[in-house]
């Protein structure tokens, strides 16, 4: 996965590109306030690690993009899960 970060300073805008492997997926579920639940994606390489944490609702807005482009992937293999279960295995 590439990694690509731009953000404000003092000096004014810093960038960083980071090439890093995807390790993790991890979906925190609260029962008692379901509208914290969140999917977070652990990533890491050689000189950093992190973690991305997305709301579920980022999620899903995520997933609707990636959904409605995914004919224009090629050699790309779409495993059915939850909500995303009308998208078929290509």
């Amino acid at each position: 996965m590439r990694m690509k970060i731009r953000y404000a300073n003092a000096g004014g805008f810093t960038r960083i590109e980071n090439f890093v492997d995807l390790k993790e997926v991890m979906i925190n579920e609260d029962f008692l306030h379901p509208e914290n639940e969140s999917i977070a994606l652990g990533f890491r390489n050689k000189d950093s690690s992190g973690i991305i944490e997305l709301t579920s609702k980022e999620f899903e807005f995520l997933a609707d993009k990636v959904r409605k482009k995914t004919h224009l992937l090629k050699g790309v293999r779409i495993f059915d899960t939850g909500s995303m279960a009308d998208i078929k295995k290509k």
